[in-house]
């Protein structure tokens, strides 16, 4: 066992385990962690807890400080500056003519690296692009391609249910979802009916999917099928010996057959 924290840098984003170094860290308090990319300021959403040494992802890294109001004026800084650099993205966009719609723009907590994730159809040659926006911001630059999915939960909205879109409000990762998880709901498999506005199958459709090979599993009983409580049984039992049950009572009773039969014997005996 070892003793981490969790830290999360987006309000829905992966939740990553960080060595406290002794210190005492409650959730909900921002913290300055080390990352492969510099240092970040993120919030501990998992407090001081242990955990198995095999679900820790190696080297464990540390947790730097307690935020102070320094860094979170930092950060806040670093976060007006991405709509600047957003502007001036989409508009060396525009004049190379890339294939590419810019998504969003994320300055590290250092300001030694601006990273701009885009979604694009194929691959697209941006060498020039980084050449322009290094020259611009004076920084290593870096260009993520990322898919439709990674696009809806940075961008948010509101699914067909009306509520707010799942992962952009507590989904920390993508399962995968299949057709197949539809068809054993029963569910139209319109894909107007069943995707999200990523176009991709709606996560949702993973929710009850464990329900259902449960119920498979298990080998539970069809709804029309009425179940008994076993005290229900042994009564109906007693009341059959004592010849308070009537046939159409018997008909509700399939598994006192048995019992049913010992008891016709029994009346056939004394009628002789």
């Amino acid at each position: 066992m070892i003793e981490v924290v969790g830290v999360r840098f987006k309000s829905s984003g992966k939740i990553y385990y960080f060595d406290p170094i002794g210190l005492t860290i409650p959730a909900g308090t921002d913290v300055v962690v080390e990352t492969a990319r510099g240092l970040e300021y993120g919030k501990a959403v998992l407090g001081n807890r242990q955990v198995e040494l095999k679900k820790v992802v190696q080297p464990l890294r540390k947790v730097i400080r307690l935020a102070t109001v320094e860094d979170r004026e930092k950060m806040l800084a670093a976060q007006e500056k991405e709509e600047q650099a957003r502007a001036l993205c989409l508009e060396k966009i525009v004049q190379r003519q890339l294939p590419m719609k810019l998504v969003g723009v994320e300055y590290s907590f250092d300001g030694s690296k601006v990273l701009f994730y885009f979604t694009a159809e194929g691959r697209v040659d941006f060498r020039e692009l980084v050449k322009d926006l290094a020259a611009i911001f004076k920084t290593r630059i870096e260009l993520r391609q990322i898919g439709v999915r990674d696009e809806a939960k940075m961008l948010g909205g509101l699914g067909s249910c009306g509520r707010e879109l799942c992962c952009a409000s507590f989904l920390s990762d993508f399962e995968p979802v299949s057709i197949r998880m539809a068809k054993e709901q029963n569910l139209s498999l319109n894909p107007s009916k069943i995707s999200g506005i990523c176009g991709r199958l709606m996560c949702c459709l993973k929710y009850e999917s464990y329900g259902y090979e449960c119920n498979k599993k298990c080998r539970c009983p069809k709804n029309q099928e009425k179940q008994k409580d076993p005290s229900e049984i042994e009564l109906a039992e007693e009341l059959l010996k004592e010849g308070y049950l009537t046939e159409a009572d018997l008909a509700d009773y399939p598994e006192l057959e048995e019992i049913i039969v010992q008891v016709k014997e029994k009346d056939e005996e004394q009628d002789k």
